[in-house]
């Protein structure tokens, strides 16, 4: 019989290694190996489509529990819908300059917020809510789809409107100014075309319940655009009239002094026409004429009306006042006395005359048609001035007749001097009539 030999050293410490491993092992690869990813599979309801006899619901946005790359796979899986996708029908809003005021706003706010300072997503957004406007199933004004459901803590059409956004997220003036310029456009006849008739979007990382009941018709950047299936996503279901009683919304009130209730508002109304002339920069005064601003006006951006808002941002508060503008930049003067073909291609002009009770714009009829005749500017002639310091004063032909008590400087051309500044000069002849040109022809 062999006698028994106990294991060499070697072997026992080979034996303890692999049971120490045999233990350690599984706790090791517990510790520390990566989580696990939870894979949830996107559930497609069966799509219904909604007989023309009744309007379609509107449903609360909720998402599925999804990770935004299987979010994303599953939507790329979503086929495209065939047949035509006819873009919308021009939407002009009317309503009085506050109505306007508040819907600009209502949409600035809705296309920065949902589409960031992107000019392509934010008129596509603005294409969507426009849309929305016109068909039965949603509010009848701007304000109305935009702030829709925003009283609830979810379920808001619109994230933005319920999630705190509006307060915890502000935005640069500049920004407030090139959503304000989408908005007004949208809302004047602009049409962003590749998401026709679009009621419905969301972006490319989430799945939307209501999403297997639409079809889908574009993308635009990372977002995806729907629209209700049968009847009720054709050109005809966009039929209703839009009102223009737009809701005053308070949350709004920090960013709009259209939306401050009226104890608040701080303008006169009659300056919410133009969210570019809102937003423009304003010009600086002459050198050594604090109360004269020469500025170069936009005709493309910026409408009639809005002249004269920037003209009054521009003066402020202060008593007297006067702007002159050109549409053609080639025309702007660098100092005053104007030279006659400087007046001659004067597009816009205001005066503030408060110690004569004198406040008015005028524009060049020729160039910007005006329903009241008052507004556009009369015809004026130039004569030399004896002295070369005066510039040229004015003559107003007999045709044009100045208000008594108003100042020479207040008929609209404020180009050399206040009355007050002119020094006398001798009674001249009328030139010839080919040196008139018009104070706004």
């Amino acid at each position: 019989m062999t006698p028994f030999r106990p294991p060499s050293a070697t072997l026992r410490a080979i034996v303890v290694a692999i049971a120490t491993l045999a233990i350690l092992a599984p706790v090791l690869l517990i510790r520390f190996a990566p989580p696990l990813v939870r894979h949830h599979v996107a559930r497609s309801a069966a799509q219904r489509v909604v007989p023309a006899a009744e309007l379609p619901p509107v449903e609360p946005v909720a998402f599925q529990d999804l990770d935004p790359d299987d979010a994303r796979a599953f939507n790329a899986s979503v086929p495209f819908v065939d047949g035509p996708n006819p873009a919308a029908r021009p939407f002009k809003l009317a309503g009085d300059p506050i109505q306007r005021a508040r819907a600009i706003d209502c949409m600035a706010a809705a296309v920065l917020y949902e589409a960031g300072d992107d000019p392509v997503g934010q008129r596509a957004v603005a294409q969507v809510v426009i849309n929305r406007v016109r068909h039965p199933a949603f509010p009848k004004t701007i304000c109305g789809v935009v702030f829709q459901g925003a009283e609830r803590s979810t379920g808001c059409q619109f994230t933005f409107t319920c999630d705190g956004a509006l307060a915890r997220h502000g935005w640069l003036d500049a920004q407030w100014g090139r959503a304000r310029e989408t908005a007004s456009a949208a809302l004047g006849g602009a049409v962003f075309k590749p998401v026709g008739y679009a009621t419905h979007y969301h972006t490319d990382w989430v799945v939307p319940y209501w999403q297997s009941s639409l079809d889908k018709i574009a993308a635009v950047n990372t977002h995806l655009f729907f629209r209700w299936t049968g009847w009720w996503g054709t050109p005809p279901a966009f039929n209703r009239h839009v009102s223009n009683d737009e809701p005053l919304i308070s949350a709004l009130a920090p960013y709009s002094d259209a939306h401050k209730d009226a104890a608040e508002l701080k303008v006169n109304e009659a300056l919410y026409v133009d969210p570019v002339a809102a937003a423009t920069p304003l010009p600086g005064a002459l050198p050594g004429e604090e109360n004269s601003f020469l500025l170069v006006l936009d005709a493309k951006k910026m409408t009639a009306d809005g002249f004269a808002q920037l003209a009054t941002r521009t003066c402020g508060d202060r008593p007297y006042c006067k702007v002159m503008g050109w549409t053609d930049k080639t025309k702007l003067p660098s100092a005053l006395p104007l030279q006659p073909v400087q007046i001659a291609a004067l597009s816009f002009s205001y005066l503030r005359d408060r110690a004569h009770d004198y406040d008015k714009a005028l524009w060049n009829c020729s160039e910007f048609k005006r329903a009241d005749v008052a507004q556009c500017m009369k015809q004026q002639i130039y004569v030399p001035a004896p002295r070369s310091a005066d510039g040229f004063r004015l003559e107003t032909l007999p045709v044009a007749e100045r208000a008594p008590g108003v100042p020479a400087a207040a008929d609209g051309l404020v180009g050399v001097r206040r009355k007050a500044e002119v020094a006398p000069a001798a009674k001249a002849t009328p030139i010839a009539k080919p040196g008139a040109v018009a104070e706004g022809r």
